[in-house]
């Protein structure tokens, strides 16, 4: 079984195929899509605690949670990546 460690990696590596052939304009769609995404949590559930992300990034060991949470914002991003990239499924729809 793969824990989520294993699977963030696995989803940053697919990111980074996603990342890779996408335009100028297809990463700018996303980043707006996931400002809308954190933008909608915010106003939900109230502002989230940036220092804690920002220490996650340079951290060299983590727990259980981290790991988690590191997966899930990998797979959110993988999904923002593939949808901005294949389209929308109403092609008429545009993000900004």
């Amino acid at each position: 079984m793969n824990s989520d460690f294993d699977d963030f990696k696995a989803y940053y590596t697919l990111a980074e195929q996603l990342l890779d052939p996408m335009t100028k304009e297809q990463l700018a769609d996303c980043l707006r899509t996931l400002a809308l995404h954190v933008a909608d949590y915010r106003s939900r559930f109230g502002e989230i605690p940036r220092q804690d992300l920002l220490s996650l990034l340079g951290a060299t060991e983590i727990n259980d949670d981290e790991a988690r949470l590191l997966r899930d914002g990998m797979e959110l991003l993988v999904g923002y990546l593939a949808s901005v990239r294949e389209g929308w499924e109403d092609e008429g729809t545009e993000i900004h």
